[in-house]
């Protein structure tokens, strides 16, 4: 807790002198602190995207980007605003700051963060955007922007990876400024994402910000859109905040065509990025294809594809099965799967047609462009890939909307401190969990509460690994754990090593001697073939 509240303090100073920083050149979409702190964090994003093209997210960069906001901070005496909350307030951001850095002290658990977060926080420390790496690890193809973010702080000022709960915390002092007690409704529920740097959390903090922006008639389209973009780029999934923004400029403001200048700039970038480590503009769609060298094996994307379709019906049924299955099984077989995450299904479908029957009710534009959006955002989310995880934050935006003007401040802490002592009790008792609840399988994943964490985050070091190689590249895998989330570089999660042997083709450095220039993928010899397969024979008897 300690230390995490140590990076807070260095962090959050720096961000807002940043913000001031991107404020002089595009102005500000709203005042305050927490203004300042969204500008900052959206600029040195954009910022460190464009660098990690050229090198590595070191400390240099680190120290570079901290001192600037620091002398802003200091310079335009920044700290001042501070001084406009009131003891109350204080008192209300120290209670609500203490919760999330006690939440955020618990082990990491997702299990992204070990197959995704830690690796592509890693690659983009010690080499930055590495052209075609989703040839060595489809999943490294992602590459978020919001890890770039969170790999740029992570050398000193962050080295336990909880900028989430520094988010957190902005989004309190936003709250408190704003006086939108709702929102403080949501942060016991958000603490679950503290642990580790997951997008999910700042695109929903990002959202529901824009949006009481956009419903309270802020008329900065150009600044509501270049922010939906930048959250789009953290997690594509969110598409329905760019589509509300560019709707609510053209219907509600009747902005003009120069408004989208700083939005198509950002989604530009994004294309570019995704363009040069997967191949595509989308991760991990194989749609816009440009014909780039280093784009992944296609038998590759198509059990890829394979594998999301699993993930839709909870690996329930085999692919086999799920391709026999008629429309109304597609439907009913999604809705009624075993465990928790049916019971999400259902509530999400009848949550979505009782806001579309509370639009037509309240008969109010923007209501009705939210409305819009979000069905746009949950068909092809349902289209591509039916999971609970992409249309989570559907039920934030709803439930925001619908009850916006139904809490008090009072009724806001009710539900905040009720909320925040059932999910820290959810965090502490993973057991309890797994006993009522045998279906949440990442309560398998949850480290039990220790003393030391008060001092310093919980966090998991394993460390144990084998080298080979193939054809031009030496790598690494985790021994005996299928994610290669502290692996030493350049490294392959074994479930790749089994996709890549069945396409016959295996990654290859573009120059062995620099593996900044990236990976490509090549059809292997038999002697290939027999090697790759001894490395298959080893990881399969290494796991018995």
């Amino acid at each position: 807790m300690i230390l995490i509240l140590l990076s807070s303090i260095l962090l959050i100073p720096t961000l807002i002198g940043w913000g001031k920083i991107v404020e002089n050149i595009l102005g500000s979409l709203f005042d305050g602190i927490s203004g300042k702190v969204l500008s900052g964090i959206v600029g040195i994003s954009l910022l460190w995207t464009i660098l990690s093209f050229f090198i590595a997210l070191n400390i240099y960069v680190e120290i570079s980007t901290i001192l600037p906001g620091l002398l802003y901070f200091i310079k335009d005496k920044l700290y001042k605003q501070f001084y406009s909350f009131s003891k109350k307030d204080i008192l209300s951001i120290g209670i609500i700051s203490c919760v999330i850095l006690l939440a955020s002290s618990y082990y990491p658990y997702i299990l992204d963060h070990f197959g995704y977060y830690l690796p592509t926080i890693k690659w983009l420390t010690e080499y930055g955007l590495v052209k075609g790496i989703s040839n060595l690890d489809l999943t490294l193809g992602q590459m978020s922007i919001w890890h770039i973010f969170q790999a740029g702080f992570s050398n000193f000022s962050d080295p336990f990876l909880r900028i989430n709960a520094i988010i957190l915390i902005a989004y309190s002092i936003y709250i408190i400024e704003k006086k939108s007690w709702i929102q403080l409704c949501f942060i016991p529920i958000l603490l679950l994402f503290s642990q580790s740097p997951s997008p999910d959390l700042p695109v929903i903090v990002f959202s529901l910000i824009i949006l009481k922006e956009i419903l309270s008639g802020n008329q900065k389209t150009s600044l509501l859109i270049g922010f939906s973009v930048f959250v789009f780029a953290i997690k594509p999934t969110m598409i329905w905040l760019p589509i509300l923004s560019f709707l609510y400029s053209i219907f509600i403001v009747k902005s003009n065509y120069k408004n989208l200048v700083l939005g198509t700039l950002i989604l530009l970038l994004f294309f570019i990025k995704n363009i040069w480590v997967f191949g595509y503009p989308i991760f991990p769609v194989s749609v816009g294809d440009i014909g780039v060298s280093w784009k992944p094996n296609s038998e590759v994307l198509r059990i890829s594809s394979q594998y999301a379709i699993l993930k839709t019906y909870d690996m329930q049924y085999s692919y086999q099965e799920i391709q026999h299955f008629t429309s109304i099984d597609y439907i009913k077989n999604w809705l009624f799967l075993k465990g928790i995450k049916s019971k999400i299904n259902i509530l999400f479908i009848l949550t979505l047609f009782i806001f579309i029957v509370f639009t037509i009710i309240k008969k109010n534009k923007i209501i009705t462009l939210i409305c819009i959006s979000l069905i746009i955002k949950s068909i092809l989310v349902l289209l591509f890939s039916a999971q609970y995880r992409f249309f989570i934050d559907v039920f934030f935006v709803i439930f925001f909307v619908m009850f916006i003007n139904h809490f008090t401040q009072k009724k806001a802490f009710i539900v905040f401190a009720s909320l925040s002592l059932f999910f820290i009790g959810f965090l502490s008792f993973p057991n309890l969990i797994q006993k009522y609840t045998p279906s949440f399988r990442l309560s398998k994943f949850m480290g039990k509460f220790e003393k030391e964490q008060l001092y310093k985050p919980s966090s998991y070091i394993y460390n144990n690994f084998t080298a080979h190689q193939v054809g031009n590249l030496q790598f690494n895998i985790s021994k005996k754990y299928p994610f290669s989330f502290d692996t030493q570089l350049p490294a392959i999660s074994s479930s790749y090593i089994f996709d890549d042997v069945k396409a016959e083709i295996f990654p290859q450095l573009i120059d062995q001697n620099n593996i900044k220039k990236g990976f490509i993928w090549k059809k292997m010899t038999p002697e290939e073939i027999k090697e790759a397969q001894n490395i298959i024979n080893t990881i399969e008897s290494a796991d018995q």
